[in-house]
């Protein structure tokens, strides 16, 4: 018994690591490899017109989704990497970054971009067109300005301080990038990494690859077509993680992480000729949110949401509204899905559900026994299955509802059919 248990837990753990495997690589990882197949010689060779369409084909994008979707991240990092691929191409191309300006200019490229996208990647979204992006914009303004000083007046000796070298290193010598830059992106990965960990947010894994395209485009042999593809990659890459978040929210319930009710009706009419529905609510989750507050009543709903996610035989949990969830059993009869959803009622019924403060002083606080204190939580259950007589999603739903109405007349905590 412990060893089925403990494959039990290893197979799941593993699954949840493939499952964030994929998350982090797909779609964000497959697209940086894609333009890295773009950029090999014979392609650039071939298509020698990639390089000028596909940079305005993503900044105009860019620009229109992140106005659309009222993303001023979106909007300041694509006209960043426009402005940033601009004056690389105008002021260090086909120089090998070695001419002065070029090379001063591309070594405070180098070092700024990477805190750049940190920055534009922990910022709130507040607007563009508003006191805190017109500040974010003078940020930026600010920085092309003292770059311009920078590379105008090298007898001022900043340009130094941007090629100095703190290690001894043969590895460091092999990029092209001088240490401070390598130290700033360094620094950049790390945070971005952490941020993603723990956030496991679409746009915070788009701003990571973000950032390892634009190190591409730095590193490569020369500045030009290859670089110009690198720079427009990090921003399709933001773009798609903008819509990817978009499609996210509408389909999928912010609080506890189920599928929306417009996930449901589209997955109602693609159902086949088989299936069972189940209506699940939460037993006295009014008197619940009185007594504890609604903090408490969302950790409710998010612990019932983790189990109902993980019902057996092929079940489908989705957030209906309020306190009731409908999980969907394609093709499996309603006998079948019966043993499976009692299981889950008596897992939830013998959970102890511990009741959390709202807020955490700083001071460790003392002990009472409404801190610590623990309450059953339990579930009601109505299910209906597709007949003769309730032939559309629809009327199943219905049914299942009425079947929840008389579990719920009978005394709660209980599935009817």
């Amino acid at each position: 018994m412990q060893i089925n248990r403990c494959k039990f837990l290893l197979i799941k753990i593993s699954t949840a690591a493939g499952r964030a495997l994929f998350s982090f690589l797909i779609p964000s990882g497959l697209i940086l490899f894609i333009a890295f197949l773009l950029t090999r010689e014979p392609i650039v060779e071939a298509l020698p017109g990639l390089s000028r369409i596909y940079p305005l084909i993503v900044l105009f994008a860019g620009l229109f989704f992140g106005w659309r979707f009222n993303r001023s991240q979106l909007v300041f990092v694509i006209l960043v990497l426009a402005l940033v691929d601009w004056s690389l191409l105008h002021f260090a191309a086909e120089k090998a970054v070695s001419v002065s300006v070029g090379r001063t200019l591309y070594n405070a490229i180098s070092f700024l971009l990477p805190l750049n996208l940190v920055y534009f990647s922990m910022m709130k979204e507040r607007g563009i067109v508003t006191r805190d992006g017109l500040r974010r914009l003078s940020l930026t303004a600010a920085q092309v300005f003292g770059a311009a000083i920078i590379c105008s007046y090298p007898k001022l000796g900043f340009a130094v301080y941007l090629e100095h070298s703190f290690l001894d290193w043969p590895l460091l010598s092999k990029f092209p990038m001088a240490q401070p830059a390598l130290f700033a992106f360094g620094i950049a990965f790390l945070l971005l990494l952490i941020r993603y960990f723990q956030h496991r947010g679409v746009i915070d894994c788009g701003f990571f690859w973000a950032l390892v395209s634009s190190f591409f485009a730095l590193v490569t042999d020369r500045i030009g077509p290859i670089s110009t593809i690198y720079f427009s990659t990090a921003g399709l890459v933001l773009i798609i993680s903008v819509i990817e978040t978009s499609y996210g929210r509408a389909f999928r319930d912010e609080l506890t992480g189920l599928p929306a009710r417009r996930a449901l009706n589209e997955i109602l009419s693609k159902l086949g000729r088989r299936y069972t529905v189940a209506m699940v609510d939460i037993d006295f989750f009014k008197k619940l949110n009185d007594q504890y507050g609604h903090h408490v009543g969302d950790q409710v709903l998010r612990m019932i949401a983790s189990k109902l996610e993980n019902a057996t035989n092929g079940g489908k949990a989705y957030r209906y509204g309020g306190e009731e969830f409908i999980v969907i059993f394609p093709g499996k009869s309603m006998d079948e899905v019966i043993p499976h959803l009692e299981g889950l009622r008596k897992a939830i019924k013998s959970s102890d559900f511990i009741v959390r403060e709202e807020e955490r002083r700083l001071k460790k606080p003392k002990t009472t026994k409404r801190s610590r204190s623990k309450t059953t939580v339990t579930i009601s259950i109505g299910v209906a299955e597709r007949d003769e007589r309730n032939s559309t999603p629809q009327q199943v739903v219905k049914a299942a509802d009425k079947a929840l109405y008389r579990a719920k007349k009978k005394g709660r905590n209980r599935i009817s059919k």
